[in-house]
């Protein structure tokens, strides 16, 4: 039986999706080859050996998620810039009048462990209260899904949540459930859910701890999935919180700018078989609850192990079952808190990457999508190239050192164009956005106006190139370590601003720090001139431990937010769903002549 929803996509406007695709896969392909093609004439000089062909096989590693990110923004910002309505040329179904009548009944799951139950409940009820101010509480009922294992955490939320589970808010229920077994962790809670409630109700809006959408923007997706009958999981761009955090305020900066293009981008060619980030997106139960059980894995020893990046399982599960998944690239439609320190947020990074090298074992899944098998190959590819990145920087630094002259092992021409083009590629899709904004009045104004958006963008792209390579070591230790891990460690984040004093950052970063000063000490008593190759790898490693503790100081995130680095849109012109909130980084806002 032929695919309805593949029907219904193949007459989307424009160019159909196969061709989309099929362009797209051409694309990166050929920037890949000549890519390659570059490295292998940089790397010329005395004939292609042994450490030359590894130099080069660890340069392909690292492309598919740079070329990938190159051509999702190009495209994405040439539909941003030409299309009458970006959105519906990328998916009419989301054309709505936005007065359609609420006749799904949605559950609010929101999945907790051990978390500040203050912060779920604060954001929890400023979306109940703008659904009860549009008279549709009583469509949604709201289930407080926990897996808290924290016995001082426990009891407040049984204290807490127990109080306003008790109580209606105009009609719409809360429902407060805490495992005491957490089988499968925040898989098996959403599963646990659809076994007892799941019957009830049409559509689920998964929410995380650190989740906040407004009710025009739930109400937005629910009309939507109502008028797509063959859609399965709607998934909203989530966008950071402001912050008055120095790392959260500079990387979700660059965040803001890179998710825009990149997910119009992807969004045009992946179509129906978009991504599920996990929350902040509407789901069709009976679909899910028929068909995206998650496999089974399994050890050599036959112990079962829970997949624990689910969500893209799931996403590839309900299209497998003919129903579509896709991504509605619109901002202000859903936030999230992002990781408050460097060390915060390469925890949350290590569990990610533990969760999607898991995706080896179901490449082989019966029936899936061809795009389906490329996502879950790319999403392995985000952290297998983290250590061709490292091996780059340490066995390209001893071929240096060991050579008689850098030009004996790199072509100056050749190595300059590649190391620039590859630098270009990783800070594109900011790039391309941050163009677009700074020619648009109104939205270089949402930013806080050119000289601060300037200034923003020049603090986070250094901030960037000294990330990434801090984010590559990282992965790489971890995977160096994975096969002998048996357990994932899921505690609370810490999402409040908090200092890092310098013994923890040493005790956590010196491996980092020791391998950037190497390379660059090698460097310099060899080949002073061959730093330069080394430096966007080393230096960011080398000032790891300053960078984890600087940015992370109160009166820098301060200082930053009062002068509008890193302003979002929302501190310019807070949307009435914010404002509730009362967010330092959107009280510090204050007038400028800049």
């Amino acid at each position: 039986m032929r695919d309805r929803s593949a029907v219904a996509a193949g007459a989307e406007g424009g160019l159909p999706i196969a061709w989309r695709r099929t362009l797209f896969f051409v694309l990166v392909v050929a920037t890949s080859i000549a890519m390659l093609v570059l490295a292998t004439l940089a790397l010329s000089p005395g004939g292609i050996d042994t450490l030359d062909v590894l130099l080069l096989l660890m340069v392909a590693a690292t492309l598919p998620w740079q070329v990938t990110g190159l051509w999702n923004s190009t495209i994405g910002i040439l539909i941003t810039r030409f299309a009458r309505d970006p959105v519906a040329a990328l998916f009419p179904g989301a054309a709505i009048r936005g007065d359609e009548a609420i006749t799904a009944k949605t559950a609010i799951l929101v999945c907790v462990r051990n978390e500040v139950p203050e912060r779920v409940i604060r954001n929890l009820e400023a979306l109940l209260s703008g659904l009860a101010t549009a008279r549709v509480a009583d469509r949604f009922r709201a289930y407080v899904l926990s897996d808290t294992t924290d016995p001082v955490v426990a009891a407040a939320e049984d204290s807490m949540f127990g109080a306003i589970a008790s109580e209606a808010r105009d009609g719409s229920a809360i429902i407060y459930r805490r495992r005491s077994v957490n089988t499968e962790f925040k898989a098996g809670n959403i599963r646990d859910f659809c076994e007892r409630w799941g019957s009830e109700h049409d559509f689920a809006l998964v929410l995380d701890a650190d989740s906040l959408m407004s009710a025009e923007a739930v109400l937005r997706l629910v009309r939507v999935m109502q008028a797509n009958p063959r859609l399965g999981i709607l998934q909203s761009l989530v966008i950071g919180l402001p912050s008055t955090s120095a790392f959260a305020r500079l990387f979700q900066f660059g965040m803001r700018l890179g998710m825009r293009s990149y997910t119009i981008g992807s969004a045009w060619w992946q179509a129906d078989c978009g991504p599920y980030w996990g929350h902040n997106a509407l789901i069709r139960l009976a679909p899910f609850i028929a068909h995206c059980s998650l496999p089974e894995l399994r050890t050599r020893g036959g112990r079962k192990v829970p997949i624990l990046s689910h969500d893209q399982v799931e996403a590839v599960l309900m299209r497998r079952a003919g129903f579509e998944v896709r991504v509605l690239p619109e901002e202000q439609l859903s936030w999230e808190e992002n990781p408050a320190t460097l060390l915060e947020f390469i925890r949350r990074d290590l569990r990610w990457c533990q969760g999607n090298m898991q995706y080896w074992r179901l490449l082989g899944l019966p029936g899936i999508k061809p795009t389906s098998r490329y996502q879950f190959a790319f999403a392995m590819m985000m952290f297998v190239g983290s250590p061709a990145w490292t091996g780059l920087l340490i066995l390209g630094t001893a071929v240096a050192a060991m050579s008689a002259t850098p030009r004996d092992v790199i072509r100056p021409d050749a190595g300059a164009t590649l190391l620039v083009l590859m630098l270009a590629m990783l800070i594109w899709p900011k790039l391309t956005t941050f163009a677009h904004v700074l020619t648009c009045n109104k939205e270089r104004s949402a930013f806080g106006g050119g000289p601060r958006l300037i200034a923003s963008m020049i603090c986070e792209t250094i901030f960037s190139l000294m990330l990434m390579p801090i984010m590559w070591f990282g992965h790489t230790m971890f995977l160096a370590r994975l096969p002998f891990t048996r357990s994932v460690s899921w505690s609370g984040q810490l999402r409040d601003d908090h200092r890092v004093p310098w013994r923890l950052a040493c005790r956590v970063l010196w491996p980092y720090t020791l391998v950037g000063i190497a390379a660059i000490g090698a460097l310099a008593v060899t080949h002073p001139a061959a730093i330069l190759y080394a430096l966007p790898l080393a230096g960011g490693l080398a000032l790891s431990i300053p960078l984890a503790v600087i940015s992370a100081l109160p009166r820098v995130g301060a200082r930053l937010a009062s002068i509008g680095i890193g302003r979002l849109p929302e501190e310019t012109a807070a949307p009435a769903s914010l404002q509730a909130l009362a967010l330092p980084a959107i009280a510090a806002v204050r007038p400028s002549s800049m």
